[in-house]
């Protein structure tokens, strides 16, 4: 039943790098597939603890590891222009050798969205912009332009950029969309290789399970729309997103797993165990779940 599940981690960049580079060498160690981190500037409960910057960790991780895939979990437009973060992106999947993943969202309404002095937006509007921007990162990424790149839309504006070189991974790195809406799964149908989804908001339990299999058949029918087969999207499911941690024991870890399959996923993200608060664990348990991968995939 779990055949082909691919199996991801998420390491949030709180430890300084002498301590965080033993855990991204670590993930690789155990055999997870792909390894995360947050793309925030800070980020809810954990606002005022220490939190690193997003580029600089994914690419320290990449020269501490060989084959794991590296990811942003998830990149949204709310502190981000496409013109410098193609570059920072492309950069990173060069250092990393073509073992960047892209995951991007439009962007939540906390701390990112208002840092920086922001308006807030409407929902029709951050989904405008979320839109424009990866439309925009789809063009600049690709090796499918001579010359500058210009664009004046709503909400960014190139002027003859330059993405000179070509990329690690052709026709570019893979997109990882995160979406729950109908636009937005129509946005992950037209651009992503993947989609990424922590379910419905709020929800906990069966009520969460539920909701993330509607959103699984809400992609169907997106797929069906954008003319794509709907196998051809890889499904990524955070798995601590609905009021359990995965790590919470080896049990728990095989439940959420089975589920997940049964829904169709290809993939499922976890959390590196963290000492206290969101995501406390053991990682003893990390280890053991680690020892089943193998037999699990």
């Amino acid at each position: 039943m779990l055949a082909h599940m691919r199996f991801g981690i998420t390491i949030l960049p709180q430890q300084p790098w002498a301590t965080a580079r033993r855990t991204w060498a670590r993930a690789e160690e155990l055999g997870f597939d792909h390894a995360w981190t947050y793309d925030h500037l800070s980020w809810r409960t954990l606002a005022d603890e220490p939190w690193g910057a997003t580029i600089p960790t994914l690419t320290a991780a990449a020269t501490v590891t060989s084959r794991i895939r590296l990811g942003t979990f998830v990149s949204s437009p709310n502190f981000r222009h496409p013109v410098t973060f193609a570059k920072d992106v492309a950069t990173l999947d060069d250092i990393a050798g073509g073992r960047f993943i892209l995951g991007v969202g439009s962007g939540g309404t906390g701390f990112d969205a208002s840092v920086l002095g922001q308006p807030e937006l409407t929902a029709r509007e951050r989904h405008a912009r979320f839109t424009e921007f990866v439309e925009q990162l789809d063009g600049l990424l690709r090796f499918e332009h001579d010359g500058p790149i210009s664009h004046s839309g709503e909400w960014f504006t190139a002027h003859e950029a330059r993405m000179v070189g070509m990329p690690a991974q052709l026709p570019r790195m893979p997109f990882v969309v995160a979406a729950n809406g109908p636009k937005g799964l129509d946005l992950a149908a037209r651009f992503g290789q993947g989609w990424v989804s922590t379910g419905g908001d709020g929800l906990a339990g069966d009520q969460w399970w539920q909701s993330v299999a509607a959103l699984a058949g809400r992609l169907d029918d997106a797929a069906e729309r954008a003319g794509r087969e709907a196998a051809s999207i890889d499904r990524y499911l955070s798995i601590d997103s609905g009021g359990l941690y995965s790590l919470s024991s080896v049990g728990a870890f095989e439940d959420v797993v089975a589920r997940a399959a049964a829904l169709g996923f290809t993939d499922v993200i976890a959390h590196w165990p963290r000492e206290g608060g969101i995501y406390a664990g053991d990682e003893s348990v990390l280890e053991e779940v680690a020892a089943l991968l193998p037999e699990l995939r």
